[in-house]
């Protein structure tokens, strides 16, 4: 079954839609390939004006987990789900990143996981002493895959009660049902994500840090965390203030 996915709006959409961002990105790739041919001697009677072709990109909104929302999950999360969801929300990884990970990839002597990752580029993982306590339990459930799922009953060849790689379909579908189950509104699996690199932000104030944590190619996407730094900057412009206010009050005032 097709499941229909959500935009950054929270809207439903067909699967087969093709975001602003994957076109403006496939754009800039084709510019590029013409500018480097064009380096090479070839030359093009009609150009591509690449500006026209350039779609207008909606604001990515950052949305953390608020209050309780991520105990609600936890107590309506499937016992053999909950290992694959509590990994999203600690490593920040994509979606397909985590359904991918393969026991080669899971280091156990670096303390690190390593993967090629969205565009081809490397994912780096520390394993963090909660991503340790979440994997090391699972190594006996699949000799390649990391994530599994308990099959609930016989069908398609699958035998109740035995152990299967999780898909991207199911984990869909079971992550639409966890979320009306808890009652939580508007929060995306991507959101995961999000929440960890706000949340690194806001520990850090180092946006660089956050970029090479997330595996983002270009700084600009992690620039959307920056608003988690407005209260801190606000804090610290006041207490620059308050140290002015009291060094003008302290300076001894000249004898007219």
């Amino acid at each position: 079954m097709n499941v229909p996915q959500e935009n950054q709006k929270g809207q439903r959409r067909d699967s087969s839609f093709i975001s602003a961002y994957t076109v403006n990105d496939t754009t800039e790739q084709l510019k590029k390939l013409f500018t480097r041919a064009k380096a090479w001697g070839a030359r093009f009677d009609r150009e591509p004006k690449w500006r026209d072709h350039r779609l207008e990109e909606p604001q990515e909104r950052v949305r953390e987990l608020h209050d309780d929302e991520g105990e609600r999950l936890d107590a309506e999360m499937r016992e053999d789900l909950a290992p694959f969801f509590a990994f999203a929300k600690a490593s920040g990884m994509r979606r397909k990143e985590c359904l991918s990970l393969r026991w080669s990839e899971v280091d156990w002597g670096a303390a690190q996981i390593r993967k090629s990752g969205k565009g081809g580029r490397l994912v780096a993982l520390p394993i963090t002493s909660t991503i340790r306590e979440i994997l090391w339990p699972l190594r006996s459930h699949h000799p390649e895959f990391v994530f599994t799922y308990v099959v609930q009953r016989t069908r398609g060849g699958r035998v109740q009660g035995q152990r299967y790689p999780l898909t991207l379909e199911g984990i869909k579908t079971a992550w639409r049902r966890l979320r009306k189950r808890a009652g939580v509104d508007g929060f995306r699996f991507h959101d995961f994500r999000h929440n960890v690199g706000t949340k690194l932000l806001r520990e850090t104030g180092n946006l660089k840090l956050v970029q090479r944590a997330l595996n983002h190619a270009d700084i600009a996407t992690t620039t959307r965390y920056a608003h988690v730094l407005d209260a801190e900057i606000a804090a610290a412009m006041e207490s620059v203030d308050q140290k002015s206010h009291r060094k003008s009050q302290s300076r001894p005032r000249k004898a007219s």
